[in-house]
Formats: C-alpha cells, structure tokens, sequence
C-alpha cells in the first residue's frame, strides 16, 4: 500500500539496482579479468590456429570453429601486456563483440591464461574505472567488480576488439625483416 509518506515506487529503477549480472573471470599473465557472460558463446581448449603472414603479435591466426572462420586475439599482447605463452590451462574464450557502427556482432576467440569461474554481482555494486592505477589502457575496462575480497576489471569488448582500431594497429604494423 502507497502512503503520502513514502516516495512513489519506480519498477524501473528498483530493478536496475537489483539486477544480477554475471562475469566471467579468468587470467591473462598474472593478472584476474572479467567480461560480462551474455557475450561469451564458449570456452574452448586452445586447438591448432592458422598463423596469418604480417599480422602483429595480438592477431593469433585464425581457427576452424564448427566450419566458421574465427580470428582468434591474443588479449594479453592486445592489452600490452606481452604475448601469451600458451599452457595446458590456457583457453580461447569465443565471444560475440559488437564491432563498427553497423551495431552488429563479430564472432572472435580471445586466448586467455586460463579460466576461473563465473560469478554473479548485483549491477550496483560495480564501480567505476579508476582514472590512474591501472596496468592497462583505462578505455578496455568498462568496471570495477568486487567480489570475493578481489577486485577485477570488466573488460569493455567494443573498446578492446574495435574494429577501426584494430584495422589501424594492423594497417600500421611492420614487421621486423
């Protein structure tokens, strides 16, 4: 019952305060990361990639998933962090990005160091990016998440897998003869 008392009742509002959002947590080098779960499609055991010719260290190669073509981001090398020496938990995580301004989505496999888990964060309870302190570009994390005692950046896959801005890294790179 709604008195004069209390303020009115926004079902929008109370439902955007206690949404539950899921992440996917997971290591690139010594580092934790996260990435909202409703763009990861799977998680694959690092197979045989197709090495592309002149393509800088970020560019993996490409693999065969189900007869789809999928170029596959070494995130660690695409965040600065040096290229992934794959190990037996290393894993491509397959997502569907949002690339270019025609708003549609991109099939792409990341390889990771190896994945954790998937936890749930009321949507409230992210933060925001910190202006300084971050080993990584401040426009590849969409948010800070708290959870378990660790706080773990939520990658912004429409920065980090920009189409413009990989075809500019890519159209600039010269490869050492």
């Amino acid at each position: 019952m709604h008195t004069a008392s209390s303020p009115p009742h926004d079902s929008a509002a109370a439902a955007d305060s206690t949404a539950l959002l899921q992440l996917l947590r997971f290591a690139v080098g010594n580092e934790r990361y996260a990435l909202r779960i409703d763009a990861v499609r799977e998680i694959l055991e690092v197979s045989r990639t197709t090495p592309l010719p002149l393509m800088p260290a970020f560019v993996r190669g490409v693999m065969n998933l189900r007869g789809a073509v999928v170029p596959v981001i070494d995130l660690s090398a695409r965040l600065g962090l040096g290229p992934t020496t794959v190990g037996r938990r290393s894993c491509v995580v397959i997502v569907d990005a949002h690339v270019g301004d025609d708003h549609a989505t991109h099939r792409m496999g990341l390889l990771v160091d190896a994945v954790y888990e998937v936890f749930d964060i009321p949507a409230h309870e992210l933060e925001p990016v910190p202006r300084l302190g971050t080993r990584i570009d401040a426009t590849f994390i969409r948010s800070m998440a708290r959870a378990r005692g660790q706080t773990t950046p939520e990658l912004n896959l429409d920065t980090l897998l920009d189409q413009a801005a990989l075809s500019a890294l890519i159209s600039a790179y010269e490869p050492v003869h």
